[in-house]
């Protein structure tokens, strides 16, 4: 039984396909089509779906989408539908919102609801012409479409994939159909709801509502307020205690921000950072923190679980997760990788599978998010022939790329099956020396990022205590952990202003290559850290094919880009007589 997964409804689109239980494929539909996130979250693109995602996943299988049997979309828009409505031929779709009259926040909503409502429809007759071989001669009855609650889709991303038997389970982030935070209790039965915060209060929505005021895109920056509050002052946590009060029981209440009455004018995008704007990213941070612990721990003393499990796109903030493992009553914290809305797609597969198949039991846990697209040494070789690039084929990439990582070349590094999830983890990232005080300035240049952006370290799982504070198993970098003192000036480039770094931990069994390329780097510095970062520039998703690797190399100042067992660097001296080519590989 094939069970497919999809994520439209806002942004961040995916796909993610399940066989029996077996999760074969998942993926962004960014990664294929380039455009950051999949799309906008507005009502006029809730229509596009994730074709290139699940035109991915089916080639996985082996299959077409008339095979598949269930279709889970992770969004159920008869929460917001009455009753009957959905079989009207017309709906109140107003041509012009009428700014002075209106008095409905959302006059475009039948629009939103109305594409999702149509999805299946859009599903077999909308999918680009050259992804033709995946959706021909498909039909809506060819398998079942269930609409799947939106914040439920993301504790099933949370619960099922961890390693817990048991867990209260916490969903936060800007709005599902009606909430915008969910407490759930997980144990083989399913999912508990416990209680939910509806809408308009939203935790999630002030963090976007104040990435805009600083100058930032809405809905896709908040990463990088969270970055900017470690320069700040916690100097208006009165103004946001203002707006985030607590009422007991779970809930909370968010007033109208006022954010230019509070705080003065918007900063414009370019405009120069100041004190005052680090200040109010070190606010927000700090309430936002303060606040949810709270929350926790009217959790823990309902659930009086051990374990907890977080989802949603709030809980991609690692400084938040950090305070939840460190300040919280739970003993055990586990974040899905892919924690925003992309991870719903799984959630909603999840779900489905296991209800289809009647299935008691927790089978699997995520040990690694190696889910997406991977190439062969030959697919690569084709296109480097086929564009004219020189390269050379490397003996040893492990070696060879340690020593050039150790001469403090900045490498692209392209290796095996693409991330799911917004975390470069060591198959489409950028990798460096962490000795130089200069590489995060570098880096940042190279990717033409902020100066204030913070780079993050991958360490060998077993040494990772020995260079960040009390540092555990951490393979999704999803929390951050203190630099040890007397090692922060052996690895300057991955220690934050504020003396924290965002770890990544890789042992053999989830990655070999790339763990063994960190111990080579080990050998030649006495250091088991290198500097891991998104294998793409400002404004652009991570790289997912070949072509995208080499038009990313070649249109930044990187040195060299390790692409399967292929070199290529910029500086060509005796290439073509070091070139080695393989006779029996057929050029385009």
């Amino acid at each position: 039984m094939y069970t497919l997964g999809i994520n439209a409804a806002f942004h961040d689109s995916a796909a993610c396909l399940i066989e029996n239980g077996h999760l074969i494929a998942a993926a962004e539909d960014e990664r294929f089509t380039q455009i950051k996130h999949g799309k906008r979250p507005i009502p006029f693109s809730t229509y596009e779906l994730p074709y290139h995602a699940i035109d991915f996943c089916l080639k996985q299988a082996g299959i077409t989408l008339s095979a598949v049997d269930h279709i889970a979309y992770s969004f159920d828009p008869f929460l917001l539908v009455n009753p009957g409505d959905e079989k009207r031929p017309w709906a109140d779709i107003p041509f012009v919102r009428n700014t002075e009259h209106d008095k409905d926040s959302e006059p475009w909503r039948n629009l939103f609801l109305s594409s999702i409502i149509n999805a299946p429809r859009q599903l077999v007759d909308g999918y680009p012409h050259h992804l033709q071989s995946s959706f021909l001669n498909t039909r809506t009855n060819d398998w079942i479409w269930h609409f799947t609650d939106h914040h439920l889709s993301h504790a099933a991303s949370a619960f099922f994939p961890s390693p817990f038997e048991a867990a209260a389970v916490l969903v936060m982030d800007g709005r599902g159909e009606t909430a915008s935070s969910s407490y759930y209790v997980g144990n083989q039965n399913g999912l508990e709801l416990i209680q939910q915060v509806q809408l308009p209060h939203s935790l999630g929505l002030l963090y976007e509502d104040v990435t805009a005021h600083l100058g930032f895109l809405r809905s896709s920056d908040e990463y990088k307020v969270m970055a900017l509050a470690s320069y700040g002052e916690p100097v208006f946590v009165d103004e946001f205690r203002e707006i985030v009060r607590l009422t007991g029981s779970g809930q909370y209440e968010i007033s109208d921000p006022r954010l230019s009455e509070r705080f003065g004018p918007q900063r414009l995008r370019n405009a120069p950072f100041t004190a005052h704007h680090f200040n109010i990213a070190r606010s927000l941070q700090y309430v936002l923190e303060e606040r949810i612990l709270e929350l926790l721990n009217w959790f823990y003393e309902v659930t009086l679980e051990e374990n907890l499990c977080l989802a949603g796109g709030v809980f991609l903030n690692c400084v938040l997760n950090a305070r939840i493992r460190d300040k919280s009553p739970f003993k055990n914290v586990w974040v899905q990788p892919a924690a925003g809305d992309s991870g719903t797609a799984l959630g909603a597969a999840i779900l489905k599978d296991r209800e289809e198949r009647r299935e008691s039991k927790k089978t699997s846990i995520m040990q690694d998010v190696y889910l997406g697209p991977s190439y062969s040494d030959s697919d690569i070789q084709r296109i480097l022939e086929r564009n004219k690039i020189p390269y050379i084929k490397m003996h040893d990439i492990v070696e060879e790329t340690a020593t050039l990582l150790a001469q403090d070349k900045i490498i692209g590094w392209f290796q095996g099956a693409m991330e799911y999830g917004p975390r470069a983890l060591g198959s489409r990232s950028i990798l460096a020396s962490p000795l130089s005080p200069e590489m995060q300035a570098k880096l940042n240049e190279v990717k033409d990022r902020e100066d204030f952006r913070p780079v993050a370290p991958v360490v060998t799982e077993e040494d990772a205590e020995n260079w960040f504070v009390g540092a555990k198993q951490s393979p999704f970098m999803l929390f951050i952990y203190d630099v040890i003192p007397d090692k922060a000036t052996q690895i300057p480039a991955v220690k934050h202003v504020d003396g924290t770094a965002r770890i990544q931990t890789v042992n053999e069994k989830q990655n070999p290559l790339y763990y063994r390329l960190i111990k080579a780097f080990e050998r030649k510095t006495g250091v088991p850290v290198l500097v891991n970062t998104s294998f793409n520039t400002l404004g652009k998703p991570i790289v997912c094919t070949p072509r995208d690797a080499i038009e990313c190399f070649w249109t930044s100042p990187f040195d060299a880009l390790i692409i399967g067992s292929f070199l290529i660097q910029k500086d060509y001296v005796n290439v073509p007589e070091r070139m080695v080519l393989d006779e029996n590989l057929v050029s385009f």
